[in-house]
């Protein structure tokens, strides 16, 4: 992932990823390609950071039978970052139960994360919520589970 150009050109790294793919640390250095005109981090190389870990993460552990999407982000910036930030990722099995259980007869679940973007000295500079799409992938399925997947189906 460090490769990708769009989180080289932002000065973006990936600093960890558990072998379980549940957690995650991303880091972001200020240098002069993701520097603002005030000389902060620029906000959307703080957006980027966040962008696709959730999804890759619950793509990871919920398995091919499974949809996921990124569907809606929003960051709120709560002060002027500089240095180097991080990021944090965690997805437990509640987490995952919650997504399985939601999706059973069929139905899409869009659960919201949030995630701190944090300063060297822990203070919080970004918070960014993330909204996912997941949805089973349609195959063969009891006609109980599809009937009840039609009814919640607008």
């Amino acid at each position: 992932m460090n490769l990708w150009p769009p989180f080289i050109g932002a000065g973006i790294h990936v600093a960890r990823i558990s072998p379980d793919f549940r957690e995650i640390s991303v880091r972001l250095r200020m240098g002069l390609l993701n520097r603002n005109y005030v000389g902060t981090h620029f906000g959307g190389s703080l957006f980027a950071m966040t962008d696709p870990f959730y999804m890759l993460m619950m793509m990871r552990n919920l398995g091919p039978d499974y949809i996921v999407w990124d569907k809606h982000s929003r960051i709120d910036f709560r002060r002027p970052a500089r240095g180097r930030v991080w990021a944090h990722f965690g997805l437990g099995e509640e987490q995952l139960s919650t997504a399985r259980q939601q999706c059973e007869s069929g139905a899409k679940f869009e659960p919201t994360y949030t995630i701190d973007i944090v300063d060297a000295s822990g203070e919080v500079v970004a918070t960014v919520d993330k909204t996912l799409y997941i949805r089973r992938r349609p195959g063969p399925r009891s006609a109980d589970a599809a009937t009840r997947c039609d009814a919640a189906t607008p």
